[in-house]
Order: structure tokens, then C-alpha cells, then sequence
């Protein structure tokens, strides 16, 4: 198995975010969605301004995964105020684990995961969540195979296109 890093990406890291941010969501969405809806999201939702934002949160936090110093994968964590579904104050969110495709099934969203949770331990959370879309099998399968469990749903909008995102937990124990 290969060695990953991870690395917390900074304000000045934000280009190469959004690079990844966008090549990873268009592989992993572009064959349900209309192009339309897609363009549509990640001009709004992965724009420089807006992931800069995201950022300069103090209760977020953004990391890359790499291999050999190439940025493979990221993940991005939310606590406190900056849960995109502010269920506690005291559950912590992993809102975003995105995989470059060529990389899927070698063990980086396992990485990714693991050291989310890692983290998200540090925050002495009452519970650890995420939020994934219903149609998105491989993912849930994955997260399911991790402990995590569905306990609620969201909409989520995709362009002009409303989802249902599945909200799954961990809870947390000593």
C-alpha cells in the first residue's frame, strides 16, 4: 500500500483546493447531474471566493491528501457554528471526503476517514457525521463498513436540482 500524507491547507493553498474540489465532484457526479446543474454548483458553491470563506473559518478545517507530494484526495471538518446542519454544538462534521478516481479502491478515502475521525476525537465531539447523497451506493456502503449509521436526511441542492442527502453518525466512545 502506498504511504499518503496529510496536510492542512492554508489560505495560500486555495487554487490547487479548488482545483481538486472541482475535478473530484465533476468525477464523481458528472454521469447523474445535467451539466447545467453541475457548472451551476461548482461556479457558486467551489468558487475561489467562496472556498476562501470556507477557509477563514475558524471552526473548519481543510486538509489534502498526497501521495509522493501530489494532492490525490481532501477532506474538509466543521464543528461548532460551522456545521452545514447545525444539529450540536457539540457534533462534529466531516462535510467534505472527495478522491481523485484513479485513486479510488487504493485506500485514500479509508485515510482520509481515519484521520477525520482522529481529529474530529480531538473536538471531544458527542458524535461524528456526514451528510451523503442518496444515490451515491459506494459511499454509503463505505461509510456503513465504517460504523456509521443513517439517522436522518437533508435536501441538498445541486444547481437548480433539489437532493436528498442521507445523514449518517458514529458515536463516540472513550
Amino acid at each position: 500500500m502506498s504511504n499518503y500524507t496529510l496536510e492542512k491547507i492554508s489560505l495560500a493553498d486555495v487554487t490547487q483546493l479548488q482545483q481538486i474540489s472541482r475535478k473530484t465532484f465533476k468525477e464523481t457526479f458528472s454521469e447523474h447531474n445535467t451539466k447545467e446543474d453541475l457548472n451551476k454548483y461548482l461556479n457558486e458553491q467551489l468558487s475561489i471566493e467562496r472556498l476562501s470563506e470556507e477557509l477563514n473559518n475558524p471552526h473548519s478545517a481543510f486538509y489534502f491528501a498526497c501521495e509522493n507530494k501530489k494532492v490525490i484526495g481532501y477532506l474538509k471538518l466543521n464543528w461548532s457554528t460551522a456545521q452545514t446542519e447545525y444539529l450540536d454544538e457539540q457534533a462534529f462534521e466531516i462535510e467534505r471526503i472527495y478522491v481523485l478516481k484513479e485513486y479510488l479502491g487504493k485506500g485514500v478515502g479509508q485515510f482520509l476517514l481515519e484521520n477525520a475521525i482522529i481529529i474530529g476525537k480531538e473536538k471531544k465531539p458527542s458524535y461524528i457525521w456526514l451528510g451523503v447523497w442518496e444515490m451515491n451506493t459506494r459511499a454509503i456502503r463505505f461509510y456503513e463498513k465504517n460504523g456509521f449509521i443513517v439517522f436522518s436526511s437533508h435536501l441538498f441542492k445541486l444547481g437548480n436540482d433539489i437532493q436528498t442527502d442521507l445523514l449518517m453518525k458514529l458515536t463516540i466512545t472513550d
